[in-house]
Formats: C-alpha cells, structure tokens, sequence
C-alpha cells in the first residue's frame, strides 16, 4: 500500500505528506548516501497525533519518502513561493542542499512521470475520495495538512522559525471564521509561538484542495519539530515535550471541528 488510511466519522481529514520513510529500491539505487539518512522527514507525526483516533478524524499518512517524490508539490513543479529557494516534486538535494543523486542519475522527466503516477496519484486520490464522502455526509469539512520541520534550516529562513506556523494560502483555503478559530484557540497558550501566513503559507494540498465556497476549509500546521522530538540524528521522539504540545494541538483541532458543525 502506498499510504496509510484510516476513515473517521467526523468533518476532519488529516493529511500527513511527509512523514513516509520508505524508498523503492529502484530510486534508492540512484542515491547518494545523503538519501538514507531522510534527514527532511516530518519524524514522529503519526504518534503525535495519536489522539485523533479518540476524536474520530479521517487520517491519511504517506508511506514513501518526500525524497522519492513530494506529495505536497503540484504535478507540474511550479514554485509555490516565486522568487524563493525550495524543493521540488522530485528533490535533487536535501535541506542542507546535500546531493540526493549519484552523478548523472537525476531523474528524467520519464522517471518523474513514472514517479507520479506509481507513488503521487494513489495518495491524492484517496485525498479526493475521503474529502468527498465526508464532504456529502457533512456538507463542510476541514482538511488539516500535518507538517513539521527543524527550528533552524538556514537554507529556507534566517534563525528560529515560530513554534506553530499556520498556513491558508493568505486566506484563501479556508474561511477567515475557521483560520481565525483556530488561532483564537492556540493564542490562549503562551507557551509556543504562533505565525500565519509568515514563511509557510500552506503547500500543494492546502492551496489546491481548499475550497471554502464548496465547504471544504484546508489548513497546513507546519510545527518546528524542537516542540515534540530531538532535532538532531536519531530524531527521538521526546514523550515529555509532546505531552506539552498535544493538548492545545488537540484544542485548536476541536475549534475546526466545532466551527465547520455550527
């Protein structure tokens, strides 16, 4: 299977693009020993989000690495951030700008093609299907993309980034009422730091899925990963961090969910 998926019974779907440490061997023998570290993974997302079980949210998870092929970048590999440094569909190097490829095995744009009908359109199509059914069953529905990153990728930002940056495509994923909700709920914390629309504006899922005329309401949470798990290799997940973080996490998700049922 290509991803993970879990049907819930609530108008929420969690979408989580990059938490897939999987890489077919026949990409994986094109790479370069940068690959086998998947240092740009969204480490540990599933288990800090173990709680939406409980809640009974639609859960989608990827299973293949961000390094095989981002599921988060439209099929064309436009930027989503004209004018700024960032990965493509298919990364040729990692966030510390390590070559992903052996000399002369970047792949194609046969091999891209490949990669997007193979490990890109299964997930997005069970995106589209689960966002659909819950969007009958309820008539509006939030789709939350999960993402988490290291505090400090130079490469992208100058120092620390927020603890929590919230992205709605400047408002146009989702309704102001939801985003606002949402945020209302997080700045009832002092703990963390809170950015929307700062650096992350919401990636391919956010800004493509996100219909708010047609009752679907997206919103990416891109978290710093200091918040949950050790930044650095072997990327530990820190129990006594996430224990601090799940619970408004959990909050501001039921304010999604209250406000697309009002």
């Amino acid at each position: 299977m290509d991803y993970q998926f879990k049907a819930g019974s609530i108008p929420l779907l969690v979408s989580m693009p990059h938490v897939g440490t999987d890489i077919p061997d026949e990409v994986m023998a094109a790479m370069t020993p940068a690959a086998i570290d998947k240092q740009d993974t969204d480490w540990h997302l599933v288990r800090l989000y173990e709680f939406l079980d409980e809640m009974g949210a639609s859960t989608l998870s990827a299973r293949w690495s961000r390094y095989a092929i981002d599921l988060n970048r439209p099929p064309e590999n436009t930027n989503l951030y004209p004018g700024q440094d960032t990965t493509g569909l298919c990364p040729v190097d990692t966030f510390h700008r390590e070559p992903l490829y052996l000399e002369g095995r970047v792949p194609d744009q046969a091999e891209v093609q490949r990669r997007l009908q193979a490990y890109w359109k299964p997930y997005h199509n069970q995106l589209r299907a689960e966002l659909d059914r819950l969007l009958a069953l309820h008539g509006r529905v939030v789709l939350w993309d999960a993402h988490s990153i290291a505090s400090h990728v130079p490469r992208f930002f100058e120092g620390k980034l927020p603890d929590l940056n919230f992205g709605t495509a400047d408002d146009k994923s989702c309704a102001l009422g939801l985003s606002n909700a949402i945020v209302s709920r997080a700045l009832m914390q002092d703990r963390y730091s809170i950015a929307v629309n700062g650096r992350f504006k919401g990636g391919h899922i956010t800004r493509f899925y996100g219909e708010p005329a047609r009752g679907v309401h997206a919103i990416q949470l891109e978290m710093c990963q200091s918040t949950y798990m050790d930044e650095e290799a072997p990327y530990g997940y820190r129990a006594d961090l996430a224990a601090q973080v799940q619970p408004p996490l959990r909050a501001m998700m039921q304010a999604a969910v209250d406000w697309v049922r009002a």
